[in-house]
């Protein structure tokens, strides 16, 4: 144990928390009222708090455990594609779905569903959506984020235990949005979204470091092509080392390409076609606690530029989560073998933070509270969301009597409720048969994901689409989901009616998505409303937006493709 390191990562954590509360009490425009103060920080954001908060808010264990996990095992340089495809999302998001939202005044995207549908779809995506973000991303949150701070302080008293490390986490991240809400997160999310870049970037650079000095005896076994020239291996730099350990066509193993063989279990070619945009424009296009960052812009054009900003942001991310995850693989498997045989890869980034950060305590604990802290912005934005979903869609819509000022007290009423229910579930994710954090995140949200990017688009697109495809395709698709994920998977794969051993998640996303898509195109024929439906608008929003966020746009989707070439 490091006196030094424990002590600067405490200071730095505590001060930083202390910040978002302050920023968070500080005074705002009380003029759009207390609930848009507390839940929206009073739409006064500016893009570089956007933009930030936004990565601060995604980037976290779900990434440095699980997507890096998964990087270290089979798939490989692929599962970054979930960050380069977010980086293409969220530009169609900020030209397409923001302006629709701020203009309309929205609190939460359930409250949407309401003003283009009905008042029981917004209750129905309201009630999916706490129970999806509450009992499967929150509490994974906690849950691997405890895993890298037990793991790396095994004997340190509370940090050195899962289930204590999962509660102080929860308290921590629960405490200061319960004081100060969006705008303590706004705040807390800058720091944050900066240092998690650096931190990456840290680790990454001493991963590479660690592989141009190490023995190319102990590399050899991790290659995928076990015929490589262990003399040629001794004479590469870092980045051949690299390359040489993990080369091979993506059909032989090869870890270093985006896309992969249509049998593949997880993210096969096809998932690329459609499959892996589901989730993504879910996340990034209407999620409440991705959106409401957006909702708190204070001009469409200030949240235009930080969503563009996130979206390059988002091309880094494989740099410093994907690529270190295949090096941990590559430098230290022998530590992430298990008794039972095989490899404990969500263990990939701790292992790395262990081995390469750890001797160096003026540098380490910069790297552990920007980790932690992206593990406590990202949960503590999440219980923002699921407050204002409680409060707005829930409490303010069917509690009479229910006054302006008093909802901030229902929201932090909320924050508590949400937080004491994830971390009861958080320990218990540690069991095998959850198959990696990474991978369960993503699958249980395709109970939802499909069935609302259909109705989204079929009442922003289609305006004579009838009121009662909301709630319907919502519930649809849960049932639709169930139904293949424990039946019909199997049943059409014995019949051989699909092209490998299984059906993966992401396909099967697809699948539902689709048959949702149908059933909304026949029901919208059959039943078109006689006239289009009229929004709510907000005369208070800026809605002029800048023709160079624009072009700055279409220069990251330039830029994800030509990434996408070079790691082909």
């Amino acid at each position: 144990m490091n006196t030094l390191e424990i002590l600067l990562f405490v200071i730095a954590v505590t001060g930083v928390i202390s910040f978002g509360i302050w920023q968070g009490r500080s005074s705002t425009d009380d003029s759009t009222g207390a609930a848009s103060g507390y839940f929206l920080a009073g739409r006064h954001l500016s893009w570089y708090l956007v933009g930030f908060s936004l990565i601060a808010a995604n980037i976290s264990t779900e990434q440095f455990v699980g997507m890096s996990g998964k990087a270290a095992d089979w798939l490989g340089m692929a599962i970054a594609s979930y960050e380069w495809f977010a980086a293409v999302t969220l530009i169609f998001v900020a030209f397409v779905f923001l302006p629709k939202f701020l203009k309309t005044g929205i609190y939460t995207v359930p409250e949407f569903l309401e003003y283009r549908f009905d008042p029981f779809s917004r209750t129905v995506m309201a009630i999916a959506t706490l129970v999806i973000l509450v009992g499967v991303p929150t509490a994974s949150v906690i849950f691997s984020g405890a895993k890298v701070i037990s793991g790396y302080y095994p004997d340190v008293p509370v940090l050195g235990n899962l289930t204590a490390a999962c509660w102080l986490i929860a308290g921590l991240s629960a405490g200061y949005v319960f004081v100060g809400g969006l705008k303590a997160c706004a705040w807390t999310d800058l720091i944050w979204g900066a240092s998690l870049i650096v931190g990456g970037a840290i680790v990454a650079w001493l991963a590479f470091d660690a592989l141009a000095v190490a023995d190319a005896a102990q590399l050899a076994p991790t290659a995928t092509l076990k015929d490589i020239d262990v003399n040629q291996l001794r004479e590469a730099g870092a980045w051949e080392r690299f390359t040489m350990l993990n080369a091979g066509t993506a059909a032989e193993g090869g870890k270093l390409h985006m896309v992969r063989p249509l049998d593949d279990a997880e993210i096969p070619w096809s998932a690329l076609i459609v499959g892996l945009w589901i989730p993504n424009f879910f996340y990034w296009g209407f999620n409440q606690y991705i959106v409401q960052r957006t909702l708190g812009s204070r001009s469409l054009a200030e949240g235009q530029k930080g969503i563009v900003f996130a979206a390059f942001l988002k091309l880094l991310v494989p740099f410093i989560v994907v690529i270190p995850g295949i090096l941990a693989f590559n430098l230290y498997y022998g530590q992430m073998a298990i008794n039972s045989g095989g490899y404990d890869y969500d263990s990939a980034f701790p292992t790395l933070l262990r081995n390469l950060i750890k001797p160096y305590p003026w540098i380490s604990w910069f790297v552990l509270a920007a980790i932690f802290g992206a593990i406590v912005s990202s949960l503590a934005s999440m219980l923002n969301s699921a407050s204002t979903i409680a409060t707005m869609d829930i409490v303010r819509k069917w509690v009479k009597g229910v006054k302006e000022e008093s909802l901030p007290s229902w929201g932090r009423f909320f924050v508590v409720v949400f937080v004491i229910i994830a971390a009861l579930i958080a320990p218990s994710l540690g069991a095998p048969g959850f198959g990696g954090i990474f991978t369960f995140i993503q699958e249980f949200q395709g109970f939802i994901s499909p069935g609302v990017l259909a109705i989204f688009f079929f009442g922003m697109l289609v305006p004579r689409a009838p009121r009662f495809l909301g709630w319907s395709g919502i519930l649809l698709n849960a049932f639709l989901y169930g139904l293949f994920k424990w039946w019909l998977d199997d049943v059409v794969v014995d019949a051989g009616l699909w092209f490998s051993g299984e059906i993966s998640f992401l396909d099967r996303m697809a699948i539902c998505c689709i048959l949702v898509c149908i059933y909304c195109t026949v029901m919208t024929i059959l039943k078109p409303l006689s006239e289009p439906v009229i929004m709510p608008v907000n005369e208070d929003m800026d809605m002029t937006s800048s023709p160079v966020v624009k072009m700055l746009g279409i220069g990251v989707v330039v830029l994800t493709v030509v990434l996408y070439i070079i790691f082909w």
